[in-house]
């Protein structure tokens, strides 16, 4: 049971975060269950990443809160039990692949070498330990990135974008592997603005200008918008027409 009684594994709570006149985050309500994965979906400058770093800890809100197992965020305490996967890749270029990892690892208390060979096997990076980060690809990187945020098997996981530059058949492998997570009650958020991978998840959370516009499973939403298809969904919560026009201005 979580310490705040709701049951949520990550919570946020009239959560606020502004710059200057930009309101990244306006007033966001969400209760997150265990054991499930969540799709955050909203276009470049919705507001995803902000929000994934004020749950995850790593910024301050203007006003509201964000918790996580019950925890009041930031806490330094809380990271181990966090897995953040940022969309700009986190590693140190001079150290190889083994390296990285292993660094990450004990940054979270991790020592573990079978945890670390499950990582890079999941990944596929098993056989390129001894090489430099800097001579990785733009998708290995985006890779190891994945390593590094699941070789403490965090209960919590936060992922930004983390299929961007992978290939279909390696996404594949990763979304199998969220959804075992999953299943072994590891609560998972991923924010994307691509719809094809919203099926994968149980949940979703559209976005815009830094609020929640609607919430429920993919065939919730389609319904409640009347379509079959996502996008025309986001479309249609978003108040948008077919070519993204305010639909009180469309012709």
């Amino acid at each position: 049971m979580h310490p705040s009684g709701s049951g949520a594994a990550v919570e946020a709570v009239d959560l606020h975060k502004v710059f200057g006149p930009i309101h990244a985050v306006d007033g966001i309500d969400l209760a997150l269950r265990p054991g499930r994965i969540y799709g955050l979906l909203g276009p470049n400058g919705s507001g995803k990443t902000t929000l994934i770093r004020l749950l995850a800890g790593l910024a301050r809100p203007t006003a509201g809160e964000a918790r996580v197992l019950g925890t009041r965020m930031p806490s330094r305490p809380m990271l181990a039990r966090i897995g953040y996967m940022p969309q700009a890749e986190a590693l140190y270029p001079e150290l190889s692949v083994a390296e990285n990892l292993g660094f990450f690892a004990r940054l979270e208390g991790t020592v573990s070498r079978a945890a670390m060979d499950r990582a890079l096997e999941l990944v596929e990076l098993g056989e390129r330990r001894a090489t430099p980060a800097m001579h990785l690809s733009g998708g290995m990187r985006r890779r190891l990135s994945l390593a590094c945020t699941l070789v403490h098997e965090p209960p919590v996981l936060f992922l930004d974008e983390p299929t961007v530059g992978v290939d279909p058949a390696l996404r594949v492998q990763f979304w199998s592997h969220f959804r075992r997570l999953a299943g072994a009650g590891t609560t998972i958020l991923v924010a994307s603005h691509v719809m094809d991978e919203a099926d994968r998840c149980d949940e979703l959370v559209f976005v815009r200008s830094g609020k929640v516009i609607a919430q429920g499973t993919s065939a919730e939403l389609r319904s409640g918008a009347g379509t079959t298809d996502l996008e025309a969904a986001f479309l249609h919560y978003a108040g948008l027409d077919a070519e993204g026009r305010p639909l009180e201005t469309a012709p």
